[in-house]
């Protein structure tokens, strides 16, 4: 018994730390997205995977000190007008003539910086310089994901002018990890992007057509629970903290559908490709000689095994995956249950 009661206290100690399209799908998707590039950069990729993955979140971490960092992350398409999508011109000197730099900056600028990045990890690649071209693929990844966040497209960000408080962290941060053991996470390769600016365009405007259904699903996932049923109530420093169940989580995700999975797997695929015409732009430099020493037989084994797991969609079942799927506390509950019984 008093071994169980230490297990559940370690494993609740972890589970109360959150990620921020959350750390925890940042992550994954990073980790993704090295098996969809093109053998000439895999190796090199590969070798710096754990690096690469950590750093993921880098940009998120920066928002506490930084304060020209938050806008960086997002676009309020709906200030800008009702026909924004087809209205908003895609490069930024063109927009700011339109709308103005300072409205620009007001309501975030997610697609211009994620093109401003592009450049300078082009540039990285250009110089063969090792240490900027992971610091510049963890930057430019983390924004391009975040494009891919359809409530990051959004004033409604968190469904505050909705009623639905809670949303923007429930549907990027608590249903990846608590449903990433079911998806496939198997996407396409990278492409050469001709027009990198238009690609993250395309991307905003995907992501911004799927806020109707993410704000709608979750008014209909709620019509089957009451507050006690659909939130847990905590109390911490004198603070108190709404939060979703697992039980609601389950039914929103049901009513998502693939949606999630759908992001994640397209965000992979759009990271590879940036980096890959970020490294074509570059001249195409031979990743294998920046690497301080030779990849190695366990290490060409080792990515095999990944891409191969990769290639079927069951990473997760084959324990290859750098992030660890987060245990819910329904789960452990459950387990302590059949443990002291």
């Amino acid at each position: 018994m008093r071994k169980v009661l230490l297990v559940l206290a370690l494993v609740l100690s972890c589970s109360v730390l959150g990620y921020s399209w959350g750390f925890f799908g940042h992550k994954v998707i990073q980790q993704l997205a090295i098996y969809a590039l093109p053998k000439a950069m895999q190796a090199f990729y590969h070798r710096h995977m754990a690096t690469l993955v950590e750093t993921a979140v880098r940009p998120d971490e920066r928002r506490n000190s930084d304060p020209e960092e938050a806008h960086k992350h997002y676009i309020d398409l709906e200030a800008f007008g009702s026909n924004v999508l087809q209205e908003m011109p895609e490069a930024w000197s063109a927009a700011a003539a339109k709308y103005s730099k300072d409205s620009l900056n007001k309501y975030g600028i997610v697609p211009w910086e994620v093109v401003r990045i592009k450049g300078l990890l082009t540039q990285a690649f250009y110089r063969k310089d090792t240490d900027s071209i992971l610091y510049y693929s963890a930057d430019l990844a983390h924004y391009i994901q975040d494009a891919h966040v359809p409530l990051h497209t959004s004033l409604n960000h968190d469904g505050q002018l909705t009623g639905q408080h809670g949303l923007h962290s429930l549907w990027e941060s608590k249903l990846p990890e608590q449903h990433l053991a079911t998806y496939n996470l198997k996407h396409a390769k990278a492409q050469y992007l001709s027009n990198p600016e238009h690609e993250i365009w395309q991307v905003v405007r995907e992501s911004h057509k799927l806020v109707p259904q993410v704000l709608s699903f979750e008014k209909q996932a709620s019509q089957n629970f009451t507050d006690a049923t659909k939130f847990t109530i905590t109390e911490r420093n004198g603070r108190t903290r709404k939060n979703y169940t697992d039980a609601f989580a389950s039914a929103y995700h049901q009513a998502l559908g693939t949606m999630v999975q759908d992001r994640m797997r397209a965000a992979a695929e759009r990271t590879a490709s940036f980096w890959y015409t970020c490294w074509v732009d570059g001249g195409k430099p031979d990743l294998d000689k920046l690497l301080s020493t030779p990849r190695t037989k366990t290490e060409n084994k080792q990515l095999k095994r990944e891409l191969k797991a990769w290639k079927k969609g069951n990473l997760q079942e084959k324990d290859l995956l750098l992030t660890k799927i987060r245990i819910s506390l329904m789960n452990v509950v459950e387990w302590v249950q059949e443990k002291i019984a």
